[in-house]
């Protein structure tokens, strides 16, 4: 059962709590596609569940209900909170893996006044989504990020992650291309600094985000270059490649 507190888990536990300990009458509260699991469930439901258990998964539930209700409230006050903010939360759900949740986050940590910030790379570093740049003479150091602001860089990782796991879009072809060389940490780092730009640029000029599509960094170094680096990186993985245009002999 991959959801313990799932519509079936549920069920199986508040009859367990009620004093039903019959492995097949518990596992016949199955819902849905768990039907099909009756036997792995009537396994799982045979053993030593004592009145003491009951007593403990009730306190566990009932907390857990107690959050839920607590995390209901506070959205509900939320979103009267952000109503004179609703069209930069609009135009922030617009970029790829960003989500409303992490939309209010963006916003409440950069604030409502975009233009404290004079640029894009302003806003980028005081948020600690770009290189360091430490150096001394013709010594380059380490090129870290800096801390920044913790909760904006939860929420810029967490959408990064969503956006690289996107269809047709430039994020993730971004990082689908970084991500080979410079491997998936660092990849990942550059979409957070992708979608704080946009994200500057959006609330600067009050516009939704423009995804340049899957193909543009294609487009846009050219198709010789990206074969050149395509055969290149078959070869390093010890093959020899022939190249033949389509439709020739």
């Amino acid at each position: 059962m991959s959801n313990l507190l799932g519509v079936s888990g549920r069920a199986m536990l508040e009859s367990l709590i009620a004093g039903e300990r019959d492995p097949h009458v518990l596992a016949d509260l199955a819902k849905g596609s768990m039907r099909r699991k009756t036997d792995a469930l009537v396994e799982a439901l045979t053993g030593n569940f004592t009145a003491h258990h009951a007593f403990l998964a009730r306190a566990m539930l009932d907390r857990i209900a107690s959050c839920t209700a607590t995390e209901t409230k506070l959205s509900e006050h939320l979103e009267v909170m952000l109503r004179p903010f609703r069209r930069r939360i609009d135009l922030l759900v617009t970029i790829p893996g960003v989500e409303a949740r992490a939309a209010q986050v963006i916003l409440a940590e950069i604030g409502a006044d975009i233009a404290r910030f004079p640029s894009a790379a302003d806003l980028a570093s005081w948020a600690g989504v770009c290189p360091g740049n430490h150096q001394s003479g013709d010594r380059s150091g380490s090129g870290k990020t800096r801390h920044g602001d913790p909760w904006l860089k939860a929420a810029l990782g967490q959408a990064a992650v969503s956006a690289s796991r996107t269809k047709d879009t430039c994020l993730a072809a971004r990082y689908r291309r970084l991500v080979a060389r410079r491997g998936k940490k660092r990849a990942l780092v550059a979409l957070q600094h992708s979608i704080l730009v946009g994200v500057w640029h959006m609330l600067t000029h009050d516009t939704q985000y423009a995804d340049l599509g899957g193909q543009y960094f294609i487009e846009r170094t050219g198709r010789a270059r990206q074969t050149r680096r395509m055969v290149s990186q078959l070869n390093q993985l010890g093959y020899q490649v022939t190249l033949q245009t389509e439709g020739a002999a």
